[in-house]
C-alpha cells in the first residue's frame, strides 16, 4: 500500500515544525494556553487540512467537468466536545460563483467522496457539507 511520510519536530518549549514533501507548517499554542502563538494549534491545522483536501478535490471536479464555478470559499465550523477533548462535528459551508445550485451540490458530493481527510474522520466526527 502507498504511504505518506511526514514529520513533526520540536522548535522550542511550545512550538513545533511539521514537514511533508518539503512544505512546512509551524504549530503552536496561543499565549493564553502557554504557547507563543507562532502558528495554528494542531486541531486548527487539522481543520485547514480538511478544508484544503476538500477544496483540491472540488477544484479538480470543477475542472474535469468544465463547470462554470469560480471564487470558491469554504467556512469550517467545528464543535468542541470534552472528555476527551475533540471535535464532535465539523460543518463545511461552501460558497462561490455558480449559476446552477444542483450542479454545485453534485460537485460538493463528488469532492466529499474523494477527500482523504473527510473519509478518514467520518467515523469519529459528524461531518456536514452545505452549499451556500
Amino acid at each position: 500500500m502507498p504511504t505518506i511520510q511526514a514529520s513533526v519536530t520540536q522548535l522550542d518549549h511550545s512550538a513545533s515544525l511539521g514537514e511533508v514533501r518539503g512544505h512546512q507548517i509551524t504549530i503552536d499554542r496561543p499565549e493564553a494556553k502557554g504557547g507563543q502563538d507562532k502558528g495554528a494549534m494542531g486541531g486548527e491545522a487539522l481543520l485547514m487540512g480538511l478544508g484544503g483536501c476538500f477544496m483540491s478535490n472540488l477544484l479538480a471536479a470543477i475542472k474535469t467537468r468544465e463547470a462554470a464555478v469560480s471564487d470558491i470559499a469554504i467556512a469550517l465550523t467545528a464543535t468542541l466536545a470534552d472528555a476527551p477533548a475533540r471535535f464532535s462535528a465539523v460543518k463545511l459551508a461552501v460558497s462561490g460563483n455558480y449559476a446552477d445550485k444542483a450542479e454545485m451540490e453534485k460537485l460538493v458530493t463528488i469532492a466529499e467522496r474523494s477527500c482523504i481527510v473527510a473519509n478518514t474522520i467520518k467515523g469519529a466526527v459528524k461531518l456536514s457539507f452545505e452549499v451556500v
